[in-house]
């Protein structure tokens, strides 16, 4: 992690994506959070589900965090690295978005942490939004 980065934190997630302009923030029928712009999910919060499971012991994931992606090709530059903690399952096959563990989230930094969740709200907002943030801030 660079100079003045410390590790990304559940929290951050949360702290990030209400930052973001125009968002409003639902709950699933386990309670967890879903963050949105304009009535379209940006980042959620997944009940356990039988996609998502350990492979030793097949219990199921109770922490999997889903972030839009603007793109195939930035979810494959994600998940295809091993090097990052980032992953999907064959229920999100075809689906612009990528899966993360809130348990493995301290392997981020909170910088990246923060471009990960502004860029999914880029990837749901409309132009007109975009374009307005975007305007005040320009990309590193």
């Amino acid at each position: 992690m660079g100079i003045g980065s410390r590790a990304a934190r559940v929290d951050d997630v949360h702290e990030s994506a209400l930052g973001m302009p125009h968002v409003t923030v639902t709950h699933g029928p386990g309670g967890n959070p879903a963050y949105q712009v304009g009535g379209k999910s940006f980042v959620f919060f997944r009940n356990p589900r039988p996609d998502a499971t350990d492979p030793d012991t097949g219990e199921r994931y109770d922490d999997v965090i889903v972030f839009w992606v603007p793109s195939e090709a930035d979810k494959q530059a994600l998940v295809r690295d091993r090097a990052t903690p980032f992953f999907t399952t064959p229920h999100f096959d075809g689906h612009l978005s990528v899966l993360l563990r809130g348990s493995r989230i301290g392997e981020l930094s909170r910088q990246e942490l923060v471009e990960l969740v502004q860029d999914a709200w880029l990837s749901r907002a409309s132009a007109r939004r975009a374009a307005t943030w975007l305007g005040t801030h320009p990309p590193a």
